[in-house]
């Protein structure tokens, strides 16, 4: 195949793998002699020549929920491209017994490399303290020591929304977090602060929830809104119990009070009303993580961390107040 595009055994190799640093004209010569060739790749006899399992380690925090699911779906597309396989190792609560099982596990299983998806604090504490040698890439919008890391940049999001509502002509935003051990949740919870302090307006205590729609609706059900025009919820399931909530009372989306989630998920455009959401393309982070998981495995030099820009989406749950 190298012979057939006109170059090395290691471009093509690279083309295989997603490399970045590939010429465009370079890499479609080489896509176009794949076509020609029927190219398929052998996993086993790959394997053998690079004594490696073609096998990534994936420790995914929390797997139910819509952000750690679909970037472990886009991690396994786009690893499935490259060659490689996935082994997956679920980890659902507190329990540290689970974090060490599910490393012992995918270790014991040969695997190249570890990712970690959407892990809480408790979570990356006790991985730290494992010693597997092997390179590990972290999903997560902050650096993080000794670990390479990548995620969409959580805490420009949660500004996106609250800018959204300030020039919307909001005043008093009021957030409804997700739990504190998430780190996402504390950048988003971050992000919203940071955008009402720029903006020289009021910053209440955030309530505290626990991503779920039901948390959303009990939140609704009872909250005082005061002088407060809009809610940023710091995700879809939460926005939707909320709504729900505040509809049960009386209060309407947006007429009484604006409300903006973050995920974007695919059911949010059907909310009523629709959801104006902070959109986090999955698909790009399971490439960018599997680039970086890669270059590990290749002891290639990288950035420490890697962002994706996030999108705001604007529906019909947001419009300006009118008291």
């Amino acid at each position: 195949m190298a012979k057939q595009a006109g170059v090395s055994h290691m471009t093509v190799s690279r083309v295989l793998n997603g490399h970045p640093n590939i010429r465009e004209t370079t890499r479609e010569r080489v896509l176009q002699a794949i076509d020609e060739m029927n190219y398929t790749r052998s996993s086993i006899a790959r394997a053998l020549a690079t004594r490696r399992a073609m096998r990534i380690g994936v420790l995914v925090d929390s797997p139910v929920q819509y952000g750690p699911n679909s970037t472990l779906r886009a991690l396994e597309g786009a690893a499935r491209d490259a060659g490689y396989a996935i082994s997956a190792f679920s980890v659902s609560d507190d329990d540290g017994m689970q974090i060490d099982s599910g490393v012992v596990d995918l270790v014991t299983q040969g695997v190249d490399a570890l990712c970690v998806i959407a892990p809480r604090e408790s979570s990356l504490d006790l991985l730290g303290q494992q010693a597997t040698g092997l390179p590990t890439v972290v999903i997560k919008s902050e650096p993080h020591a000794d670990m390479h890391t990548a995620g969409v940049d959580q805490c420009q999001g949660a500004k996106l929304a609250v800018s959204h509502l300030i020039s919307l002509g909001h005043r008093h935003i009021l957030h409804l977090a997700g739990p504190r051990d998430w780190y996402d949740a504390r950048v988003r919870e971050q992000g919203w602060r940071d955008a009402l302090t720029a903006a020289e307006l009021p910053v209440t205590d955030a309530a505290v929830g626990d991503w779920t729609s039901d948390f959303g609706y009990e939140y609704g059900s009872s909250l005082e809104l005061g002088d407060a025009t809009a809610i940023f919820a710091a995700n879809d399931q939460m926005a939707l119990g909320l709504i729900h909530g505040l509809s049960d009372r009386g209060i309407r989306v947006p007429e009484d009070v604006s409300v903006v989630g973050f995920d974007d998920l695919p059911d949010a455009r059907h909310f009523l009303p629709p959801l104006t959401t902070v959109r986090q393309d999955f698909a790009a982070l399971g490439a960018l993580a599997l680039q970086l998981i890669i270059a590990a495995i290749e002891g290639e030099s990288t950035d420490e961390h890697e962002m994706i820009e996030p999108v705001l989406i604007v529906r019909r749950s947001t419009a300006a107040p009118r008291r």
